[in-house]
C-alpha cells in the first residue's frame, strides 16, 4: 500500500497495491498493521454502505463528543470526497482536503477523529463503504453546511440534492463550541 500525505495532518490517501489480470483483481483493503506503520492507529467498529445517485451530496458531518475515524473508498462508481478540519485550537482550522474516489482508482482516505466530512456523486450511482472507529450515536450527530464559505470547498456541482439535514445544517461560526471537537496534537 501506499500512504500519501495530505495537506492536514490526520488526513491520508491511501492507494491500495493491486493484482489483477484477465480474470479480475485484488487488493488488501486495509491492514491494521502496516496503517499503523504508516501513522494510522485504527480500531473499526463499524461498517457503513451507502448508494446514491449522481448530484446528491452528504455533508458535511461530524460526532461529537464521541468522534469517528473513518477509513472511506467507493465501491461502484465515483465521488469528490471532501475532509474539512473544525477543530477550533487547530493551525490548519478551515482547511479541507478533496479527492477523487473511486472503483476504477480504488483509492481510500483516511479521516481521523476531529474532522467533518462530506461527499458529492459524480457518476450516474456511487456506492460508498465506510468504516468507522466508533459506533454510530445520533445524540453526537452534527452537521456543517456543505457550501459554507469559510472553508472555499471547489465542490464539482452548484445545485447538490441534499438531505433536509444537510440543507439546514448551520454554518460554522453558528456552531457553539462545545459542539466542535477538541485539538489533539
Amino acid at each position: 500500500m501506499k500512504y500519501i500525505a495530505t495537506e492536514l495532518a490526520g488526513v491520508v490517501i491511501v492507494e491500495p497495491t493491486v493484482h489483477g489480470d484477465d480474470r479480475g483483481f485484488f487488493f488488501e483493503s486495509f491492514n491494521q498493521a502496516t496503517f499503523a506503520q504508516n501513522g494510522i492507529d485504527a480500531n473499526f467498529v463499524q461498517t457503513n454502505v451507502s448508494r446514491s445517485r449522481r448530484g446528491v451530496l452528504r455533508g458535511l458531518h461530524y460526532q461529537w463528543p464521541r468522534p469517528q475515524g473513518k477509513l472511506v473508498n467507493v465501491l461502484e462508481g465515483e465521488v469528490y470526497d471532501v475532509a474539512v478540519d473544525i477543530r477550533p485550537d487547530s493551525p490548519t482550522l478551515g482547511q479541507s482536503v478533496a479527492v477523487m474516489l473511486s472503483a476504477d482508482n480504488k483509492r481510500h482516505l483516511w479521516i481521523a477523529p476531529g474532522f467533518a466530512h462530506g461527499f458529492c456523486v459524480v457518476s450516474e450511482y456511487a456506492t460508498f463503504s465506510y468504516q468507522c472507529t466508533t459506533l454510530y450515536d445520533r445524540a453526537a450527530d452534527w452537521a456543517i453546511r456543505w457550501n459554507d464559505k469559510r472553508f472555499a470547498i471547489d465542490w464539482p456541482l452548484s445545485d447538490p440534492d441534499l438531505s433536509s439535514k444537510d440543507r439546514t445544517a448551520p454554518y460554522f461560526q453558528d456552531v457553539p463550541r462545545e459542539r466542535l471537537p477538541d485539538y489533539l496534537p
